[in-house]
């Protein structure tokens, strides 16, 4: 979807997904990964966590009685951080190895964008706070992590490389390190039809952004070099927005169903 890229339309099998492979996206949004054991699935209208084992394939709920409407997730060293935006409220919910509430962050008044955000190695919490600035989250104390050109959209934000992958539509990619200097970044240079869906880091740490095109029902998963930021490959397009990474860094479109047994 970058300018000259394929437009063809990939025909994904059926029958169950190889063990070679991980979820990455599902219906537009990340999905993550706890080491070598675990995806997290969220899903429009469903008020709970999907927990896919990557080795058996078994498939768990978790937060169900706690949760409204989560959408991003992140596990940080056995917590499970949740971002539940629901119409009246918007928190990151902080979970156990168990699922058992640690702790309920309430951000109505602090981001732009609730239901993203990036949780660093040492526990802070990055939010994308309005007026050009990452804030960083401590203990209820905010303070400024990076300053970045702002748009009339808000960004998308994830967890990457012992730092923040941030993408500003209409302006910039950047990954920041853990102090909030930018290792990278590049100039916006996608078609004006394109919208970001999601970013997410895969379970081998490879970056990747979902864009679909506004004028159709057709996706595109990029992947990002780690080192520099260039774009190292992207997907077939796809008519769902839902794909799957195998080990080689290919990027395929896929369905939910297969992962989850539907």
């Amino acid at each position: 979807m970058r300018r000259g890229a394929l437009a063809v339309l990939l025909l994904v099998g059926c029958g169950a997904p190889s063990s070679s492979r991980d979820l990455i996206f599902v219906d537009g949004r990340a999905v993550a990964s706890a080491g070598d054991s675990l995806l997290a699935i969220t899903r429009q209208g469903h008020p709970s966590i999907l927990l896919r084992d990557r080795t058996t394939g078994a498939v768990f709920t978790r937060g169900e009685h706690v949760l409204r409407s989560p959408f991003q997730v992140q596990e940080l060293d056995g917590r499970w951080y949740v971002s539940d935006v629901s119409e009246s409220e918007e928190w990151i919910v902080v979970f156990d190895a168990q699922w058992e509430v640690l702790d309920r962050l309430r951000i109505d008044t602090l981001s732009q964008a609730p239901h993203q955000f990036a949780v660093l190695p040492d526990g802070r919490i990055v939010l994308e706070v309005g007026d050009g600035r990452l804030g960083s989250l401590v203990d209820g104390t905010l303070t400024t992590f990076a300053e970045f050109a702002s748009a009339s959209r808000s960004g998308f934000l994830v967890a990457a490389s012992g730092g923040v992958l941030h993408a500003v539509p209409d302006v910039a990619v950047t990954l920041y390190n853990a102090q909030g200097n930018v290792r990278w970044q590049h100039p916006w240079d996608w078609r004006e039809d394109v919208y970001v869906s999601d970013l997410a880091v895969d379970a081998r740490g490879r970056m990747h952004m979902l864009v679909g095109e506004s004028n159709g029902n057709t996706f595109v998963c990029f992947s990002f070099a780690n080192a520099t930021g260039e774009v190292l490959r992207w997907s077939e397009p796809g008519p769902a927005a839902t794909f799957s990474i195998d080990r080689m860094g290919e990027v395929l479109p896929d369905s939910i169903g297969r992962w989850i047994g539907e």
